[in-house]
């Protein structure tokens, strides 16, 4: 069996290599004990805002195997993003990296399926999901469970070959594999640059995020209006925020995606200040078809425009 699951293991890194996935780790699907009294102290904190989604599945979150039955594995995948592309508008509102191109979800749904579809071809009757943000799923315990990187002051997933401007996604199946030894090294040391470059002090302290205070959050997740306390805080961010990977020391290593679908719209870059300021929902789904930014709907993106211009009167 030990020499079935190392051969199984290197067959589905291979795999999800080919696939255009930038590392493949994987852990042994177990109750993540370590993670239930801190995604406990996060929820009473209130730290998560309004996403209440947050709150239920608790015992899902922490347990694989009550999300697929008689899971065994956990295949965690990660998918770069980074483009050296930008705005050409440097004071037009700001769209984060991620949603440049082509919405990520549909994109790596594809690439599990794929995935998910060779390991039943070529290793026979395996039962499995596929995981893109979609479910109650802990990615980024996953990944630095299966030896991806570890989790930085910023709360993201850090790798040392490559930073942090990547997607994690998860596939959960009833098949043993070869199992990677934890990333359990921190590579942050004293560094503080994230903690002091956020303008609305969601890190709160290292490795603990107030996500109610992020400004992703506040432009994406969040659907009532933006709170004035964060008025003069927003670094004219209109969807998203990449300030704490930004002036991460480790982001030096990323280099450029070479996924076809993230290939950043022209129509979105070349936007100017004015142009988003007054965009129409007909330019809206013009601009944004087949984008994350439609997330947040044209009424939640012209919000965050709004809130923008008011504390620039």
């Amino acid at each position: 069996m030990y020499n079935n699951s190392a051969k199984y293991s290197q067959m589905i890194k291979t795999e999800a290599l080919r696939l255009g996935f930038m590392a493949c780790g994987i852990a042994k699907a177990e109750f993540l004990a370590e993670e239930a009294p801190r995604l406990e102290n996060w929820l009473k904190g209130n730290r998560h805002g309004e996403m209440t989604y947050m709150e239920n599945h608790f015992d899902k979150r922490l347990n694989p195997t009550l999300l697929v039955d008689d899971a065994k594995s956990v295949v965690s995948l990660t998918l770069n993003y980074f483009t050296e592309d930008k705005q050409l508008d440097i004071s037009a509102p700001k769209i984060s990296k991620y949603a440049y191109g082509a919405d990520y979800h549909t994109v790596i749904k594809e690439k599990l399926q794929e995935l998910l579809a060779f390991i039943k071809d070529n290793i026979g009757e395996v039962s499995g999901r596929c995981f893109v943000d979609s479910a109650p799923v802990m990615d980024k315990a996953w990944a630095q469970k299966s030896g991806l990187g570890w989790r930085g002051k910023n709360s993201n997933l850090i790798s040392k070959d490559a930073g942090s401007f990547f997607f994690l996604a998860e596939l959960i199946i009833d098949l043993e594999l070869e199992y990677d030894t934890p990333f359990a090294a921190d590579h942050c040391g004293s560094c503080t640059r994230c903690i002091d470059a956020c303008p609305t002090d969601a890190i709160m302290a290292p490795y603990v995020v107030d996500g109610s205070k992020c400004i992703s959050y506040l432009t994406i997740e969040l659907k009532n209006e933006i709170p004035n306390e964060f008025k003069h805080k927003m670094e004219n961010w209109a969807f998203g925020c990449d300030i704490c990977q930004d002036v991460c020391p480790w982001n030096r290593f990323a280099t450029p995606h070479q996924e076809p679908a993230f290939k950043p719209a022209l129509e979105l870059l070349q936007l100017n200040k004015t142009e988003l300021i007054e965009m129409t929902d007909e330019v809206f789904k013009q601009v944004f078809k087949g984008s994350a930014v439609k997330r947040t709907k044209f009424t939640g993106l012209k919000r965050n425009i709004d809130f923008l211009i008011s504390t620039k009167r």
